[in-house]
């Protein structure tokens, strides 16, 4: 199987040909999708993305079992590459893969209820296969590193059966990765290999690299978590609310860019991100390489910052780019209250243009605020929107809008004071503390939620805490917000199936860039009826002396959550005491030779 070589995806991405991003632009330039993607892409590049397709929506199957879709696929392309009007040559590429996986033999008996999906019309059932996707499933095993003397003759004898059941093993593992990425991790693998198997100890020396397979797994995750979260946000709060993300983003990132080229590129970003998100991803691949390609021949325009991106091969370009240092801003960039607030023509602009004024006001300021996260840019774009839609049906609108840098402030103390706050508790009381002080907050907020979730939810936020709380200042509240963010999505996600109380419902129907301090301000759920106290839920025994130390820290955790569910009301002092009752019962009863007779006693 000589399909895989990564050669070809490390050096052919380039060959993709200058176009409109736009789909249905492109599709009225091509008769033939399949061919048109196959011919940029060539043939290896166009087997790699094919198996990450399938990989992404058949997790339980073999890479044999994908190999032979893969093939089909392929015979396809050559067919129409040959003759574009030949059948089947005019369908959408995603209507292939789809067809494709609907023709596989005793579907149902391992998917279930997802054969259903091949019932339904094109778009719905590519959105019905997509609700089937597992994020790091149980079924599928991590991708195993063979041992250190046999992976260098791997290499050497089958270095495309190697590289091809590592971005097998990753696609399935990860299905809301996008493509450009797992090539990207794929490049990173195989540049380890050629450092690492001249060298004496294999095994050493791939442990101590950067890239060694333990830390790429995780980055996938990672990047997987981040770019479904980016879907979300486009599925959910549409591209409005994605572009204005992105630009923000963008501004702060490269400041000096115009505001002209920013905006184009992120309408791009925008087109390329809806394929990558509807599992499209050879389209998704192509358009991609094709966007970094354009950024890197600008490069002037844009940061100074990418150049050595640039100069890397095509698949490590984006990881570097997003990587990337933010440029310097411009010198001497001017006030602007003169431009939006003391200016007389200021309710004509927006007036004439709604949209650009404002996409305007989130360009200008991002660029002179990188410090700043960017959902407190999409706030502080969001309450001057609402000062103005107030202030120009007004006599007077500048008297009216007068005080907006004192409204718009109000946005950026809250930020920074719930930033520092959090940051001195992590810092000063460390991680367990910081855990716990989450812990009695959240199942106050929402005691209807499982104990179980609300501990991944704590473990979950510490870890943003964790994260974000050791960076430089000027860091801190972008990396928190965005993190939080994720953390915050998800738990709405549950909630829309699983609706928790009217507080949460409230705050995930908040527009996106609210939802954090709709969550941080909320109170104590006074609706809340607690359950019927349970003694054994009380239970102690030996365990909570002899288990491991992660196992008594789990069980304590427990017990702290299972008794604000039951008293919400309580206050800090009351947990104090408590909690200095049940450290001095465990400290007693530990050093007794019967320490079940004595937990009881107590």
């Amino acid at each position: 199987m000589k399909w895989l070589t990564l050669i070809s995806f490390i050096f052919l991405l380039s060959s993709a040909r200058s176009r409109n991003l736009q789909r249905t632009a492109r599709d009225a330039d091509h008769k033939s999708p399949i061919a048109h993607r196959f011919n940029d892409l060539k043939e290896e590049t166009f087997k790699a993305v094919t198996m990450i397709t399938f990989a992404q929506y058949l997790q339980k199957c073999s890479y044999e079992g994908l190999s032979k879709l893969v093939k089909d696929v392929v015979d396809l392309a050559h067919k129409c590459v040959a003759n574009e009007d030949a059948p089947d040559c005019s369908k959408p590429l995603p209507s292939v893969f789809l067809d494709e996986i609907c023709q596989v033999d005793k579907l149902r008996d391992s998917y279930g209820e997802m054969a259903d999906c091949c019932g339904k019309a094109d778009p719905e059932r590519n959105k019905c296969f997509l609700s089937f996707k597992v994020h790091q499933p149980d079924f599928v095993q991590p991708y195993q590193r063979p041992a250190a003397d046999v992976i260098c003759k791997e290499y050497k004898d089958e270095r495309v059966q190697l590289l091809g059941n590592f971005i097998y093993s990753v696609a399935r593992r990860n299905p809301y990765l996008h493509a450009p990425a797992i090539l990207g991790l794929a490049a990173e693998y195989e540049n380890a290999l050629k450092s690492c198997c001249p060298e004496s100890d294999v095994g050493a020396c791939l442990d101590a690299k950067v890239q060694h397979i333990s830390v790429i797994k995780e980055r996938a995750k990672h990047i997987g978590v981040k770019q479904k979260h980016g879907c979300r946000i486009l599925e959910k709060y549409g591209e409005r609310t994605f572009q204005a993300s992105k630009l923000a983003r963008m501004s702060q990132k490269y400041p000096k860019a115009p505001f002209a080229e920013l905006v184009k590129m992120v309408h791009d970003v925008k087109d390329v991100y809806r394929e990558c998100c509807e599992g499209d991803m050879v389209e998704c691949v192509d358009d991609w390489s094709e966007l970094v390609t354009s950024l890197c021949s600008k490069q002037d325009v844009f940061s100074s910052k990418i150049k050595p991106c640039c100069e890397k091969p095509v698949a490590e370009r984006t990881k570097c780019i997003m990587e990337a240092d933010f440029d310097d801003k411009p010198d001497n960039l001017p006030s602007l209250v003169e431009k939006y607030i003391q200016d007389k023509e200021v309710c004509k602009r927006y007036e004439q243009n709604h949209d650009a004024f404002l996409s305007e006001f989130v360009y200008e300021y991002a660029r002179r605020h990188p410090e700043s996260s960017t959902q407190l840019v999409l706030r502080l774009t969001k309450g001057y929107e609402t000062l103005l839609d107030k202030c120009c049906k007004t006599d007077n609108p500048a008297q009216c809008y007068g005080n907006a840098v004192e409204e718009l402030n109000k946005h950026v103390k809250e930020t920074e004071d719930v930033v520092k706050t959090n940051c001195e508790l992590f810092t000063t009381h460390g991680e367990a503390d910081f855990l716990q002080g989450l812990l009695v907050r959240y199942t106050k907020k929402m005691p209807q939620v499982p104990t179980k979730t609300l501990l991944e939810i704590g473990k979950k936020m510490t870890a943003v805490g964790q994260k974000c709380c050791s960076l430089p200042e000027e860091k801190r509240m972008s990396c928190s917000e965005h993190y939080l963010s994720i953390v915050i999505e998800d738990m709405c996600k549950r909630q829309e199936s699983t609706p928790i109380n009217d507080q949460v419902s409230q705050c995930c129907n908040e527009l996106y860039s609210y939802r954090r301090p709709c969550f941080t301000a909320m109170g104590v759920d006074t609706k809340y009826v607690p359950p019927p106290f349970d003694p054994m839920m009380f239970n102690f025994d030996e365990k909570m002396c002899s288990a491991p130390p992660a196992e008594r820290e789990e069980a304590q955790l427990t017990l702290l959550v299972n008794l604000i569910k039951r008293k919400p009301q309580m206050t800090e002092e009351q947990l104090k005491t408590i909690a200095g009752g049940f450290n001095a019962m465990k400290e007693k009863c530990c050093k007794q030779s019967d320490v079940d007779a004595c937990l009881g006693e107590e």
